[in-house]
């Protein structure tokens, strides 16, 4: 990316001379903007230890505000979450979603843990036992608001905050009492909101048949918030709940099998083929999902410079669902539970320093179940037999101490350096036989008869730790009270998920996968008045240890890329009525070393990493009782298979939101979307010699009806 732009630059000088360009851009910006004065400071918790305003921070964070999230009403978290900068969540079926975050869409084996996922602050699944759709469980539509980390965060958040952060804000005990009620043809949305000083409860339900055939899902979640002070200690307890019910619809392939569909579109279009992508091709598929968490955040104001905060938590997934992605069906059962406690002690030293120490500790009992129930069957030189695969238990514990310090060298420079160590300890009980062998320890066979290994590898009984330290050093320059300066270098890993060490294949060797790890260097601008917030970032990041399946269907665990981009984003007042907020994201995700085999190529693209993301949205308010948005969303073309030599072009889509107040306590909501009922693709891929296809929703009419009481 950064060679694109300065095509004759060596590698080493063209971060520098993008800082250059973004120092020079805002010299002109703040000339342009001289008398501009008035801010409203905007605070941000994620990514920092201690709350710090936007203009202060050394990391970038990216918010999305009630109001934003009320007018969209998500039901998914792609309907949300694209609106921000560098985010592009794909949807599959159902609650079934992937995300990219400064990153590609990562799928398969090695994908979990690429990202956090937090609510207010406690990351939702244990460090090692990650799920690609964990953005399903969190409750968006009563958020406070989302923040977004773009970049590594391990140094605040530890192991898998490798690409960023996802951190949702429960409800304020603050929020108006209210019920909505959301339909469309094919979906019911019920949410309700109650709170008062002390207790507040948000609840959100959702019956959506899907525009798939037999793709429909039921699924609730819940978030309770309770207040307290006992002693001198003020006490914040939340609880959430979540679960999902779904029929799962899951790729069309353009290879005709003569079970599903014949088409006359082209391979790279069948997208286009609504009647096609209507189809569901796996009616056995399915996903039942639920998961509980619990944290009571105790907090003392030991004097004026010194706090104290103990944030014990508790929380249990359990997961089933059919592998229908892969030739055996196989049904996988997965579950964790994990009590944990998160301390952190806070002194202000002198005007100029400040100190943030503390220790996070974390118990986890996890196990998977993998069971075959078709028939064993010998396919591409692999025999899956029927049957147990996996059956196991993890024991994990992870112990990480951190220490940040912020220092202000004068009125307008300050520095700010955390750094984490990790130690993360698995006991893992293998509970059949080991080895290639089938769970009774006989021998797979060839469709001839003959013996042959299984393709599943099972480790035996073992011990496996990871130590891992990460890194933040950060400087703000204020160049006055409306603009800044900042820069962060920083370190993000993730310790091996417990899949990837002990759901092994035939050709791996146990106990070579180590610990991936990206290194982060960044610059960025920032521009505040009452009118106009304006972000500029330049980014660059390397990877090493790259855990992922490839096109040969074969687990690789010392892949290296490189992740580098340009992101701008802006929301402008253009008048009392009208306002403009908007991001553009240019970005190159590159393999950074060869593996012929598989068409992995030192400098190819990424398989489904576009290259330009784009969203803008407009709304109108000519009176308090009324609003309208109208959202514009660009998804660049990407690559489909690591040789690229097959692309998805991208797309383009309109939505548009109406509010309308009846009376303070009633309002009406029409919401389009898909305005011009484009043939998109929500998902692409290219595998096993055919393109395989998400079709994208059609345009979509919701109607809704809120009440307040």
């Amino acid at each position: 990316m950064l060679r694109a732009i300065f095509p004759d630059t060596p590698p080493y000088f063209q971060l520098p001379r993008l800082a250059l360009s973004i120092t020079l851009i805002a010299s002109a910006i703040n000339t342009a903007y001289a008398q501009s004065t008035e801010l409203e400071e905007r605070i941000i918790v994620t990514g920092v230890y201690s709350p710090v305003s936007v203009l202060a921070a050394t990391t970038n964070i990216d918010i999305l505000s009630s109001q934003e999230i009320n007018r969209v009403a998500p039901s998914l978290p792609a309907d949300i979450l694209n609106r921000l900068t560098g985010v592009h969540i794909q949807t599959n079926n159902g609650m079934d979603s992937l995300p990219s975050l400064r990153s590609p869409v990562l799928t398969g084996p090695g994908a979990g843990g690429a990202f956090i996922v937090a609510q207010d602050g406690i990351p939702t699944r244990a460090a090692g036992f990650a799920n690609n759709n964990s953005l399903s469980e969190l409750n968006l539509s009563s958020a406070t608001r989302v923040e977004v980390v773009r970049g590594p965060a391990s140094a605040i958040y530890g192991s898998n905050a490798v690409h960023g952060v996802f951190n949702m804000l429960s409800a304020e005990l603050t929020a108006a009492n209210a019920i909505r009620v959301l339909l469309d043809k094919q979906q019911r949305q019920f949410e309700t909101q109650f709170s008062n000083d002390d207790l507040g409860l948000a609840y959100q339900y959702i019956n959506d048949k899907g525009f798939r055939a037999d793709s429909g899902f039921v699924s609730n979640k819940i978030d309770t918030k309770l207040s307290s002070q006992i002693g001198e200690a003020t006490v914040t307890s939340t609880f959430s709940g979540f679960n999902v019910d779904q029929d799962t619809a899951g790729f069309i392939s353009s290879a005709d099998n003569g079970q599903c569909f014949t088409t006359s579109y082209a391979d790279a279009t069948l997208y286009r083929d609504r009647a096609v992508m209507n189809l569901n091709c796996d009616p056995d598929a399915f996903r039942q999902w639920s998961s509980v968490r619990l944290n009571s955040r105790w907090q003392w104001q030991l004097n004026d410079t010194e706090q104290l905060t103990i944030t014990p938590y508790y929380r249990n997934n359990n997961m089933t669902f059919r592998q229908h992605y892969l030739p055996s069906r196989a049904i996988e059962n997965n579950s964790h539970s994990s009590v944990g406690i998160n301390s952190r002690y806070a002194q202000s030293i002198s005007e100029r320093l400040d100190i943030v120490t503390g220790i996070n500790l974390e118990h986890t009992i996890g196990t998977l179940k993998q069971t075959q129930d078709i028939p064993s069957r010998f396919s591409f030189g692999k025999a899956r037999q029927q049957g147990l695969h996996y059956n196991y238990q993890v024991n994990a514990q992870n112990i990480a101490p951190f220490i940040q310090v912020t220092y202000l060298l004068n009125n307008t420079i300050s520095i700010d350096t955390s750094i984490r160590w990790d130690n993360t300890k698995y006991d893992y009980t293998n509970t059949i036989a080991d080895g290639t062998t089938q769970a009774d320890g006989t021998s797979c066979q060839k469709t001839d008869g003959s013996a042959v290994a299984c393709l599943f590898l099972r480790p035996g009984d073992r011990t496996d730790r990871f130590s891992n330290e990460s890194l933040k050093i950060g400087a703000t320059w204020l160049i006055n009270p409306n603009s800044s300066l900042y820069s962060a270098i920083s370190t993000g890993f993730r310790a091996p998920q417990t899949t990837d060490l002990y759901r092994l294949q035939n050709q791996q060797d146990i106990g070579q996968i180590k610990s991936e790890r990206v290194d982060s260097y960044e610059i960025g601008y920032r521009y505040q008045t009452k009118e106009l917030n304006l972000e500029l970032v330049g980014y660059d990041m390397r990877k090493t240890n790259f855990f992922f399946r490839d096109a040969s269907g074969l687990n690789v665990t010392d892949g290296k890329t490189v992740h580098q981009g340009i992101e701008v984003s802006a929301d402008y007042s253009l008048s009392s009525v009208f306002s403009i907020t908007g991001s553009v994201t240019l970005s190159a995700h590159q393999y950074d070393f060869n593996r012929l085999n598989s068409g992995v190529v030192k400098g190819n693209e990424i398989d489904t990493a576009p290259s330009q993301l784009s969203n803008v949205q407009l709304l109108w308010t000519p009176t308090n009782a009324l609003n309208v948005e109208i959202e514009w969303l660009h998804i660049g073309n990407y690559y489909l298979d690591p040789a690229n030599e097959h692309t998805y072009k991208g797309h383009e889509l309109i939505h548009a939101r109406t509010h309308f107040a009846l009376t303070p306590d009633v309002t009406l909501t029409a919401n389009i979307e898909n305005i011009t009922d484009t043939k998109y693709a929500s998902r692409a891929d290219y595998a096993f010699g055919s393109y395989r296809f998400f079709g994208g929703q059609p345009r979509t009419i919701k109607l809704g009806l809120s009440m307040a009481f």
